[in-house]
């Protein structure tokens, strides 16, 4: 994983989901690519996807469950997983998860 991203553009507004819980920040590559970079406090959420998803997480703790599974699996800072676009998945955040989305080109 790397440590920062050079040579990039961020957008200023911050996109706020959740009342709060899931703060993020746009950024946007020279090449078209597009990631978030930001945080999701402490809660239980479920979020939709349109385009598949990296989520790779920098710091905390976190409990996640695709759709259509029962088993939910743990992950934290270091770790990444996957989500399918036209998807969506439960999270529960045992402690603030600092993390990158990564939309991956379907």
């Amino acid at each position: 994983m790397t440590t920062q991203f050079d040579n990039v553009s961020v957008v200023k507004k911050a996109n706020l989901y959740f009342d709060g819980k899931c703060v993020s920040h746009t950024v946007l590559f020279a090449d078209g690519t597009k990631k978030t970079i930001g945080v999701i406090f402490p809660s239980s959420l479920t979020f939709n996807t349109g385009a598949p998803e990296i989520m790779e997480l920098n710091a905390g703790k976190c409990r996640i469950r695709l759709k259509g599974e029962t088993e939910w699996k743990s992950f934290e800072g270091g770790q990444r997983f996957e989500v399918p676009g036209n998807s969506s998945f439960d999270i529960e955040t045992l402690e603030t998860l600092d993390y990158v989305c990564h939309f991956v080109a379907g």
